[in-house]
């Protein structure tokens, strides 16, 4: 048996299980534990992640699917994921391939969700349809956290983006905090003050500390328009400069290349989706993609390391092993 000898070491894995315990056994919410070891709640979040990365405690996900499939075992092993490959038929259409795929997310949502959590998720389409068939779960202190903002020219956002997310708050009981800013800003000077002030400053604290990221990924050429290319909130010029950048897709309208470079994309300054080191620190990153079309999306998204769980139709999962 290996002794710790390292005491600051060792008083640090004794906090972060008290805290783990604290959490997880005891249902007690981050403030209260920040109560009671007499330290901040972020304190608290660093404590339970050191918990989670030194496997002082195991959370463990039990799939209802079969073990993982051949197909799954090279996706895991060529990208360093967990993949579900999902089985639909090669003639179904983008929108009845998109449907399967997300009723497939929705049905097993709640074994990666539960209380005293906090979930982002990014609007779009894809969240959209898995939304409309969440299996209900009771939770308690959980959260559900809007990544990016949702208005434009055109409207606000706040009524598209509240459906998809007070479906997923209603069906886990979830408290739903809506990010009520545009999805993109006219300066990056402007971000950046709002970006200062407390009641949005708070909302930017939640996403850093979030325990579940759930994502889609934007696409030019996929065959269901993601709706930040269609949905009014791009000018031409703005296409052109995508398109001169090399963009491949986006999360949470952050934009991406192929290699899954994002630096020195202009847009992405006055983007109000969380920035990738934000993403990534995320324990659980969980992207949907269904369709051909997305595979550009999705080979930028892996390369940027962004996904942890990878949601796939069957067919798109072989394209992405062959092109590998």
């Amino acid at each position: 048996m290996t002794v710790d000898t390292d005491p600051v070491q060792s008083d640090r894995n004794r906090d972060a299980l008290t805290a783990a315990h604290l959490y997880y056994m005891q249902d007690l919410t981050m403030d209260a534990i920040a109560q009671e070891l007499h330290t901040s709640r972020s304190s608290v979040s660093r404590l339970l992640s050191h918990a989670r990365a030194t496997g002082l405690v195991d959370i463990q996900i039990k799939s209802p699917l079969d073990a993982p499939s051949h197909l799954e075992q090279q996706i895991e092993a060529r990208f360093q994921i967990t993949a579900h490959v999902v089985p639909v038929p090669d003639s179904a259409s983008d929108v009845d391939r998109l449907e399967r795929v997300a009723l497939s997310v929705a049905r097993i949502l709640g074994r990666y969700f539960d209380s005293n959590m906090t979930m982002g998720i990014a609007w779009g389409s894809t969240m959209n349809a898995i939304s409309r068939h969440v299996t209900p779960k009771q939770t308690h202190n959980s959260q559900i956290v809007q990544l990016n903002g949702a208005g434009n020219m055109r409207t606000t956002g706040l009524g598209y983006a509240s459906e998809i997310l007070g479906r997923f708050g209603t069906a886990f009981g979830a408290h739903v905090q809506q990010f009520p800013v545009p999805a993109f800003f006219d300066n990056p000077a402007t971000k950046q003050a709002l970006w200062r002030e407390r009641s949005i400053s708070r909302l930017i604290d939640m996403q850093a500390i979030m325990d579940i990221a759930l994502f889609g990924l934007g696409s030019p050429f996929s065959g269901v328009i993601s709706r930040v290319y269609a949905g009014g909130y791009l000018e031409q010029a703005e296409f052109d400069e995508l398109s001169a950048a090399r963009v491949v897709g986006d999360v949470a309208t952050v934009f991406y290349r192929a290699d899954g470079s994002a630096d020195g994309i202009a847009l992405n300054e006055r983007s109000t989706g969380p920035d990738f080191t934000v993403l990534r620190r995320t324990p659980r990153r969980i992207c949907v993609v269904a369709g051909h079309s997305k595979l550009a999306s999705l080979r930028g998204a892996l390369a940027a390391q962004l996904i942890t769980d990878l949601f796939v139709d069957e067919s798109t999962a072989r394209a992405l092993i062959e092109t590998a």
